[in-house]
Protein backbone atom coordinates (compact mmCIF):
# COMPACT_ATOMS: atom_id res chain seq x y z
CA UNK A 1 0.00 0.00 0.00
CA UNK A 2 1.61 3.40 -1.10
CA UNK A 3 1.73 6.53 1.04
CA UNK A 4 -1.48 8.22 -1.02
CA UNK A 5 -3.65 4.67 -0.46
CA UNK A 6 -2.40 4.83 3.41
CA UNK A 7 -3.49 8.16 3.68
CA UNK A 8 -7.26 7.74 1.99
CA UNK A 9 -7.72 4.22 4.31
CA UNK A 10 -7.08 6.39 7.22
CA UNK A 11 -9.24 9.79 6.12
CA UNK A 12 -12.16 7.14 5.61
CA UNK A 13 -11.56 5.95 9.12
CA UNK A 14 -12.23 9.14 10.93
CA UNK A 15 -15.32 9.83 8.88
CA UNK A 16 -16.73 6.20 9.90
CA UNK A 17 -18.57 5.99 13.14
CA UNK A 18 -16.99 2.89 14.64
CA UNK A 19 -16.73 1.36 18.36
CA UNK A 20 -13.40 1.14 19.50
CA UNK A 21 -13.25 -2.59 18.81
CA UNK A 22 -14.25 -2.49 15.40
CA UNK A 23 -11.88 0.79 15.24
CA UNK A 24 -9.08 -1.50 15.83
CA UNK A 25 -9.79 -4.51 14.01
CA UNK A 26 -9.60 -1.40 11.31
CA UNK A 27 -6.52 0.06 11.85
CA UNK A 28 -4.98 -3.14 12.26
CA UNK A 29 -5.99 -4.16 8.62
CA UNK A 30 -4.83 -1.39 7.29
CA UNK A 31 -0.99 -2.23 5.40
CA UNK A 32 2.12 -0.23 4.97
CA UNK A 33 5.14 0.04 7.58
CA UNK A 34 4.61 0.67 11.18
CA UNK A 35 6.19 4.49 11.21
CA UNK A 36 3.78 4.88 8.24
CA UNK A 37 0.49 4.02 10.19
CA UNK A 38 1.99 5.60 12.89
CA UNK A 39 2.48 9.16 11.38
CA UNK A 40 -1.06 8.76 9.61
CA UNK A 41 -2.58 8.07 13.19
CA UNK A 42 -1.24 10.88 14.54
CA UNK A 43 -2.69 12.86 11.61
CA UNK A 44 -6.03 10.84 12.46
CA UNK A 45 -5.65 11.93 16.17
CA UNK A 46 -4.42 15.55 14.89
CA UNK A 47 -7.80 15.78 13.20
CA UNK A 48 -10.03 14.12 15.75
CA UNK A 49 -8.72 16.70 18.48
CA UNK A 50 -9.44 19.80 16.40
CA UNK A 51 -12.59 18.35 15.81
CA UNK A 52 -13.00 18.12 19.65
CA UNK A 53 -11.83 21.91 20.11
CA UNK A 54 -14.27 22.81 17.28
CA UNK A 55 -17.45 21.07 19.08
CA UNK A 56 -16.50 22.24 22.44
CA UNK A 57 -15.87 26.04 20.94
CA UNK A 58 -19.60 25.15 19.75
CA UNK A 59 -21.46 24.27 22.65
CA UNK A 60 -19.84 27.13 24.53
CA UNK A 61 -21.02 29.51 21.22
CA UNK A 62 -24.36 27.95 21.37
CA UNK A 63 -25.18 27.78 25.24
CA UNK A 64 -24.12 31.85 25.63
CA UNK A 65 -27.08 32.10 22.71
CA UNK A 66 -29.49 29.70 25.20
CA UNK A 67 -28.24 31.89 27.78
CA UNK A 68 -29.26 35.36 25.94
CA UNK A 69 -32.25 33.96 25.00
CA UNK A 70 -33.65 32.31 28.38
CA UNK A 71 -32.28 35.88 30.00
CA UNK A 72 -34.60 37.90 26.88
CA UNK A 73 -37.50 35.45 27.98
CA UNK A 74 -37.74 36.16 31.53
CA UNK A 75 -37.25 40.14 31.27
CA UNK A 76 -40.22 39.93 28.63
CA UNK A 77 -42.44 37.83 30.68
CA UNK A 78 -41.56 40.03 33.91
CA UNK A 79 -42.30 43.50 31.97
CA UNK A 80 -45.59 42.04 30.80
CA UNK A 81 -46.79 41.37 33.87
CA UNK A 82 -45.15 44.39 35.57
CA UNK A 83 -47.50 46.46 32.73
CA UNK A 84 -50.29 44.31 33.43
CA UNK A 85 -50.18 44.76 37.31
CA UNK A 86 -49.76 48.88 36.30
CA UNK A 87 -52.66 48.48 34.23
CA UNK A 88 -54.94 46.67 36.63
CA UNK A 89 -55.65 43.84 33.84
CA UNK A 90 -54.42 40.61 35.92
CA UNK A 91 -56.84 37.86 33.29
CA UNK A 92 -58.08 39.41 30.00
CA UNK A 93 -58.35 37.32 26.80
CA UNK A 94 -56.49 39.21 23.18
CA UNK A 95 -56.83 37.48 19.73
CA UNK A 96 -54.55 34.46 19.96
CA UNK A 97 -53.89 34.61 23.74
CA UNK A 98 -54.89 34.44 26.99
CA UNK A 99 -53.05 36.38 29.72
CA UNK A 100 -53.27 35.92 33.77
CA UNK A 101 -51.43 36.35 36.38
CA UNK A 102 -51.61 33.95 39.17
CA UNK A 103 -49.57 32.64 42.04
CA UNK A 104 -46.65 30.02 41.48
CA UNK A 105 -46.11 27.32 43.91
CA UNK A 106 -44.68 28.13 47.32
CA UNK A 107 -41.12 27.77 47.50
CA UNK A 108 -38.42 27.65 50.49
CA UNK A 109 -36.24 30.66 50.70
CA UNK A 110 -33.21 30.00 53.08
CA UNK A 111 -32.12 33.11 54.91
CA UNK A 112 -29.31 31.76 56.75
CA UNK A 113 -28.44 28.05 56.77
CA UNK A 114 -26.35 27.93 59.47
CA UNK A 115 -28.98 27.94 61.86
CA UNK A 116 -31.40 25.46 60.15
CA UNK A 117 -32.20 22.66 62.62
CA UNK A 118 -30.09 19.79 61.83
CA UNK A 119 -33.02 17.62 61.16
CA UNK A 120 -33.36 18.99 58.15
CA UNK A 121 -30.15 18.90 56.46
CA UNK A 122 -28.61 16.05 54.04
CA UNK A 123 -25.78 13.80 55.68
CA UNK A 124 -23.49 13.12 52.86
CA UNK A 125 -20.31 11.21 52.33
CA UNK A 126 -17.06 12.57 53.08
CA UNK A 127 -14.99 13.92 50.37
CA UNK A 128 -11.53 12.80 49.87
CA UNK A 129 -8.81 15.89 49.26
CA UNK A 130 -7.06 14.47 46.67
CA UNK A 131 -4.36 17.17 46.50
CA UNK A 132 -3.87 17.37 50.16
CA UNK A 133 -3.61 13.07 49.66
CA UNK A 134 -0.95 13.73 46.63
CA UNK A 135 1.17 15.79 48.75
CA UNK A 136 1.57 13.97 51.28
CA UNK A 137 2.29 10.62 49.41
CA UNK A 138 4.77 12.21 47.43
CA UNK A 139 6.66 12.76 50.88
CA UNK A 140 6.70 9.15 51.29
CA UNK A 141 4.42 9.30 54.15
CA UNK A 142 2.13 5.84 53.84
CA UNK A 143 -2.02 6.41 53.62
CA UNK A 144 -4.00 3.27 54.16
CA UNK A 145 -6.05 2.87 51.57
CA UNK A 146 -4.20 5.21 49.36
CA UNK A 147 -1.06 5.28 46.55
CA UNK A 148 0.43 7.30 44.24
CA UNK A 149 -0.42 5.98 40.52
CA UNK A 150 2.41 6.83 37.41
CA UNK A 151 0.60 6.32 34.27
CA UNK A 152 2.05 6.56 30.82
CA UNK A 153 0.57 8.95 27.89
CA UNK A 154 1.32 9.55 24.20
CA UNK A 155 2.67 12.89 23.17
CA UNK A 156 2.70 13.57 19.55
CA UNK A 157 4.96 16.89 18.65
Amino acid sequence: MNLYELSVAFQEVQNMDLDPEVMKDTLDSIGGTFENKAENMAKLIRNLESDRLAYKEEEDRLKTKRQAVENKLEWLKTYLKDCMKLTGKTKFKSGMFNFSIQKNPASVNITDERIIPEEFLIKQPPKVDKNSLKEILKRGIEVPGAELKQTEGLRIR
